[in-house]
């Protein structure tokens, strides 16, 4: 089980959680970061520091969010790693909860 960034950090890419995980398994895109699910350890840590709530155990990913699984996978093997928290995007409250974002996704 790995934990999964889910649609609601596309366009606010807050990095809260990339401060407190201990294995750098965070990897960031242009509007959205990322777990490698091969480098997560399942330690819970920045899934509570999420302002966006985006973070889910695989285990209590909403079934219309089981495609980020697969995202996460993928975008992790060719986006680098985020070790550091950075601001977020500008206009990441007014994105923040919004849903239909999937195609907003910045490759």
């Amino acid at each position: 089980m790995a934990f999964v960034v889910t649609e609601n950090c596309i366009k606010c890419k807050y990095t809260d959680c990339v401060d407190v995980c201990p294995v750098d398994c965070f990897h960031e895109g242009p509007n959205f970061l990322v777990i490698d699910p091969d480098e997560c350890i399942d330690c819970t840590l920045c899934e509570p520091e999420c302002p966006a709530e985006a973070i889910f155990s695989e285990d209590d990913l909403p079934d219309a969010q089981m495609k980020f699984v697969d995202i996460n996978a993928e975008l992790s093997q060719t986006w680098p790693i985020i070790s550091e928290r950075k601001d977020p995007l500008p206009d990441a409250e007014e994105w923040d909860g919004k849903s239909g974002k999937t195609e907003m996704l910045e490759r």
